[in-house]
């Protein structure tokens, strides 16, 4: 069967796998930096390993582009700045990982380029911004979960159309087809999984962007570790399962914060694991949070343990309402998760 045909659960298990008999089924962790002169491959911060390579063959079959793996997602934001010219226009989400704005508003302040932040929400500024070089998109953005029209200001750019999808994964949108110009994911979060790895990846719809990117990683030095590529990888692996049973869990405690008389607001885009509920200021936010039992609280997210984090603690975050709490839903059990919201919330 050509790949092409095969659904997005089936790519995510078998694509970059080694063929042939005798072959592992697995690709093993590559733990060479130098290699015996002779061949295309001399030299990992050039060439790659065959264990970043397996890697970036299955999700580039996922997203449908040409994909290449960063020690970090930061990583992947530094890349794409690292192939603008100095003083490019560049726009970001208002609510977006404040990593992201945090990267962009150095460079604004060294003169290294022309930054603005634009509501998420708002189609018709971001496609009045068409002439920009790089329209930065995060889709649903954190910790907001806005939802940004790609496709409408995808159509309407003409630079370049860069979509971060950690929280959607490529098993819940595809922003290439939808004429995005790069993907990027912080595998750190979901396709990873177990919140013990830190990679980034890009993917590209065109191949000289690709080789953009990837010349911009060895420029950086910005490669993945042996174990983390390979860690990302098996979390690939198990991605379509552990997406599918943490949405269905989410769906089913946002309805039931929905009708909580203690919560304010709730956003959920209707799929995916990440929900955010707003309570009425920081001070009962930051006591709901100190009475959960198996709840936990970290600034991370996407890996198979409920996390949840006021985020406007945070100094690049401060312009998030105070009392929204970011909750990344895990893969406990629903009815000990809402046991522990509720006895939590009063």
């Amino acid at each position: 069967m050509d790949t092409n045909d095969w659904s997005p659960r089936t790519l995510a298990v078998a694509a970059g796998r080694p063929e042939g008999p005798g072959e592992p089924l697995n690709v093993p962790i590559v733990a060479a930096s130098t290699f015996d002169a002779g061949a295309d491959r001399a030299y990992s911060r050039e060439n790659g390993t065959p264990t970043w390579e397996a890697l970036e063959t299955a999700i580039g079959a996922l997203e449908g582009g040409h994909a290449t793996a960063f020690a970090s997602g930061i990583a992947t934001l530094s890349a794409v700045v690292d192939t603008l010219a100095v003083g490019a226009k560049v726009c970001v989400p208002t609510f977006s990982y404040a990593g992201s704005r945090g990267l962009l508003a150095h460079a604004h302040r060294t003169g290294r380029l022309v930054v603005t932040e634009l509501a998420p929400d708002d189609t018709d500024a971001w496609v009045a911004a068409a002439d920009a070089d790089l329209l930065w998109l995060e889709s649903p953005t954190n910790p907001t979960l806005d939802v940004i029209d790609i496709e409408t200001i995808a159509a309407a750019a003409n630079g370049l159309v860069a979509v971060d999808n950690t929280f959607a994964t490529p098993l819940g949108q595809r922003p290439l087809e939808l004429g995005a110009d790069i993907v990027v994911h912080s595998a750190t979060k979901l396709i990873g999984g177990h919140s013990d790895l830190l990679l980034g990846l890009t993917i590209a719809a065109d191949e000289g962007v690709a080789k953009d990117l990837r010349d911009a990683r060895t420029r950086m030095g910005a490669t993945p570790g042996a174990l983390e590529a390979w860690l990302a990888l098996r979390g690939l692996r198990t991605l379509p399962v552990r997406l599918a049973e943490q949405t269905r869990t989410a769906a089913l405690l946002a309805a039931r914060l929905l009708d909580h008389p203690a919560i304010t607001r709730v956003r959920y885009p209707g799929s995916g694991t990440m929900i955010a509920f707003e309570l009425p200021d920081a001070e009962t936010a930051d006591k709901v949070i100190g009475s959960l039992r198996l709840i936990r609280a970290a600034t991370s997210l996407g890996g198979v343990e409920s996390l949840v984090e006021r985020r406007a603690w945070l100094a690049g975050d401060a312009h998030v309402p105070a009392g929204l709490v970011r909750f990344s839903v895990g893969l406990e059990d629903p009815e000990d998760l809402w046991t522990d919201l509720a006895s939590a919330l009063g």
